[in-house]
């Protein structure tokens, strides 16, 4: 199915309006009469991004979730989620998302919502024009009935440098309500979960900023970037596209080893190759930043190394 016909047949919207709405919300639009560049959505805690009037992410912090996550993540070429929002083998991963289990005994990650859950304050749009989208939130972590572990502060840039690519970028303030304390886990920080027609379990590839490719290859070591890529399926003509994640070299672990996993898996992070407990003081934070590159074709046809550089060089 192409592009234009998989918007249009509604497809690609059903997930995102089953939330339901939330009391009393109203309507925040900020579009061109022509839909041209980029424009915003949001109705209660969601917020629709679209490029050309053609859906590109939708941001989802309801309040009913484990944590707010993107979905979609659609690419430029085919229209189709690039993330799966929710698949097997571990069905609790939602598309592209940050959260984090063992903190202070807390799991704000997986199982159910007595374990821990990140509550989003309710998602403001910034700036938004037709060159970029800007999305501000606050979360808190915390469990029922017990004050917060941690909270952070999230700005979000949406960008689309052209029509092949388009570029989601995190800014995280992660904060300690009170002394914290991470015990060795995988299930931590920014990640993505890959559609499956694009991984190397469905006939696609992963490769890392080194060329190490598949787990066995980039599982726990140290890159600037790994990337999901492959031909969609049942998508005729010139069908390459992938999703990239990037580590900032600023962010506090960096150059940080990757958890990855041939199903789709992908997250820079240090809990699980770190030899003792992770702290972090009442009222001290660290600032996270991470890029997602929706792409057409291969990430040497993409230009990935040049985008990283880019980004790089601007923060």
């Amino acid at each position: 199915m192409e592009r234009r016909q998989f918007l249009t047949s509604g497809i690609g919207l059903a997930p995102l309006l089953g939330m339901g709405r939330v009391a009393g919300a109203q309507p925040q639009q900020t579009t061109s009469s022509e839909g041209q560049g980029l424009t915003c959505y949001q109705l209660g805690p969601q917020i629709w991004v679209r490029w050309n009037n053609e859906l590109m992410t939708c941001y989802r912090a309801h309040p009913s979730q484990k944590y707010p996550y993107f979905y979609p993540a659609t690419g430029p070429l085919s229209g189709r989620s690039l993330t799966s929002e929710s698949a097997l083998p571990w069905p609790h991963h939602r598309s592209l998302f940050f959260g984090c289990d063992k903190v202070n005994g807390a799991n704000y990650w997986q199982e159910g919502y007595e374990t821990g859950q990140i509550i989003s304050a309710g998602p403001k749009i910034g700036k938004c024009t037709r060159d970029g989208v800007e999305i501000l939130d606050q979360c808190e972590w915390k469990r029922p009935n017990q004050p917060p572990d941690m909270r952070d502060e999230r700005r979000i840039t949406i960008l689309v440098p052209n029509e092949t690519i388009g570029c989601i970028d995190m800014e995280i303030r992660w904060i300690a309500v009170q002394d914290v304390t991470i015990q060795k886990t995988n299930h931590s920080l920014f990640s993505i979960r890959a559609a499956s027609d694009i991984v190397p379990t469905g006939g696609g590839h992963l490769i890392n900023s080194e060329g190490q490719a598949g787990e066995k290859e980039t599982a726990g070591k140290k890159a600037a970037w790994c990337c999901f890529y492959g031909k969609r399926s049942g998508v005729t003509g010139e069908s390459m596209e992938g999703i990239t994640l990037m580590d900032h070299p600023q962010n506090p672990w960096a150059p940080t080893p990757w958890f990855t996993r041939d199903y789709g898996f992908a997250s820079p992070t240090p809990f699980y190759f770190m030899d003792n407990p992770w702290t972090l003081a009442a009222g001290a934070s660290v600032l996270l930043r991470y890029r997602v590159v929706l792409h057409t074709g291969s990430p040497e046809k993409a230009g990935i190394a040049a985008n990283y550089k880019s980004w790089v060089g601007k923060t």
